[in-house]
Parts: structure tokens; C-alpha cells; sequence
């Protein structure tokens, strides 16, 4: 997407507010909302370091599982009203599609990056941040998780950023609609009990559920686990059975002929982990 006037770089973001961090631990990268101040609510400057940064792994096959978390006593409390530059001779409509499709990017960047996302969340995931959480592959939530798709409480739809996309598909039509056409918080207790997270988690112990769910994840060969999400994504939009079988086919032989396939069958004869080299 271009760059419009008054659009914020991850230069003038980097020299100012530090937006986010991102902390390596070997093929693992924790990326964390560091806005705890405000709650992690989204500000232009966070949303740019977001975008860019799910864009950028695209071509960056030395990350391998990313884990989003936040700072501070909540996730993401959405949208930050004052925290957005806006071009004074630019139309308010113009503006206001401007914000909505660069928030929309970033999770729609999530989907696409081939590495799985762990997101572990605490307390109020409100709008934006709710959305956050439904383009991650994997959800741990500390008992304190709120969420809520808040649009419809503003004079707006209930559908936005993603939800009307994500959420059916991960808990169902019903229980999708009821929280869509309210916009009253889900609980931590009620998205285990539909299967929104997978586990609820003491706060100061997320991100070492994340980590160790990470490191399973990197007992798999590199190529094997990013098909594996690839296959996920599209084969719950697939238009038939014979798509979904016909697409696992085809990655499944691909795959084995790797020279990480190989390695995988010697490494169990020898009884030893698989050393894996990503070819």
C-alpha cells in the first residue's frame, strides 16, 4: 500500500515512542505492545511498527514461530482516537478509509506471514485488539482476558476488522452472532469453553506457555511447519472436500522429497533428533 501525506514511518516511530519490541531467542521472536501506558491501544506509530513488521516475514525464514504479547495490565484496548496523524486538508472520509484499511493490513498480514503466531493476551482485548488475537494461529489467555468486538456500541457494525471473517469460523455462527450483535465481552472462562483459546493461563506464566508451545513447534522440519499453516488458512475457506484433500496431497508429496525429509527418516532408524537445514 502507498504512502499517503502525513503517513508516519517506522524512521519517525523508531526516534520517538517504542512502539514495540522485538526480542529474538533463537528461531522464536517475541514481539510485545509497548503501550502499556495506554493500555496498548492503537496509535498510527504501533500500527506502522505492526504492519511492517508482519510484512517483513514474508522473506525472513530464520523466524520460525512469532509470539505476540503486550505489556502492562492489558492486551489492547483498541483504538487510540488521538493518537492518529491526520492530513488537515484531507477529506474525513478519505481519513477515515485511510486508518480503517492500514489497521485491516495488519491482519491480514498475520494470515499471510508463514510463521505460526502464538498470541498470549491479558486483560481488556477491545475492537482492534480482539482482532489481533482472531488472526493469531494459537491463543493462551491469562483469567483476567476480556474481549469484545466494541464496534456496535459506538453508533457502528458489529463487523469489523476481521470478526465477521474470524470469529464464525473459529466458535461457530451462534455464539459469533451473540457477541457481534451486542458487543458485550467474552470471558476468558467462556472463549475456553468454545474453543477460542486453548488454555486459561496465570498471568505472569504466558509467555512461557507460549515459549514451550514454540519450542514444539521447532521440533518440526521448517518447511513442514509453514505448509502446515498455509494449508490451515486455505483450507477453511475450501470450496469441497476433494480441494482440501487435493491441496494436503500436493504438499504432502512435495514434502517428502526434501532433503529435510531425508533426514527425518535417517534421524528415526538412528534414533536421534533430526537435524533440520530448511532444504
Amino acid at each position: 500500500m502507498g504512502r499517503p501525506i502525513g503517513w508516519i514511518g517506522p524512521e519517525e516511530w523508531m526516534m520517538g515512542e517504542q512502539v514495540i519490541t522485538v526480542e529474538s531467542r533463537g528461531a522464536v521472536e517475541v514481539v510485545s505492545l509497548n503501550r502499556g501506558d495506554r493500555l496498548n491501544a492503537m496509535n498510527e506509530p504501533l500500527i506502522q511498527a505492526l504492519l511492517d513488521y508482519f510484512t517483513g516475514l514474508q522473506a525472513r525464514h530464520d523466524v520460525r514461530v512469532v509470539v505476540l504479547r503486550a505489556e502492562g495490565r492489558a492486551f489492547c484496548a483498541g483504538l487510540d482516537l488521538a493518537g492518529w496523524n491526520y492530513d488537515p486538508d484531507g477529506g474525513m472520509i478519505h481519513q477515515s478509509w485511510r486508518t480503517q484499511r492500514m489497521i485491516a493490513a495488519v491482519m491480514q498480514a498475520m494470515r499471510r506471514c508463514p510463521q505460526p503466531v502464538i498470541a498470549c493476551a491479558q486483560g481488556p482485548a477491545c475492537g482492534g485488539g480482539f482482532s489481533l488475537l482472531l488472526a493469531s494461529d494459537v491463543r493462551y489467555g491469562a483469567p483476567d482476558l476480556r474481549m469484545n468486538a466494541a464496534y456496535i456500541k459506538i453508533g457502528l457494525g458489529g463487523c469489523d476488522m476481521g470478526a465477521s471473517y474470524f470469529l464464525p469460523r473459529l466458535v461457530g455462527s451462534s455464539v459469533a452472532s451473540e457477541y457481534l450483535l451486542t458487543g458485550k465481552f467474552m470471558t476468558a472462562d467462556k472463549a475456553l469453553a468454545c474453543g477460542l483459546i486453548s488454555e486459561v493461563v496465570p498471568h505472569e506464566d504466558l509467555l512461557g506457555k507460549a515459549l514451550a508451545l514454540a519450542d514444539e513447534m521447532l521440533l518440526t522440519s521448517p518447511m513442514g511447519l509453514r505448509l502446515t499453516k498455509d494449508a490451515l488458512n486455505l483450507n477453511i475457506d475450501a470450496a469441497s472436500m476433494e480441494h482440501a484433500f487435493g491441496l494436503e496431497d500436493r504438499q504432502q508429496i512435495m514434502l517428502g522429497q526434501t532433503a529435510d525429509s531425508a533426514e527425518a527418516r535417517r534421524a528415526f532408524f538412528e534414533k536421534r533428533p533430526p537435524n533440520w537445514e530448511n532444504r
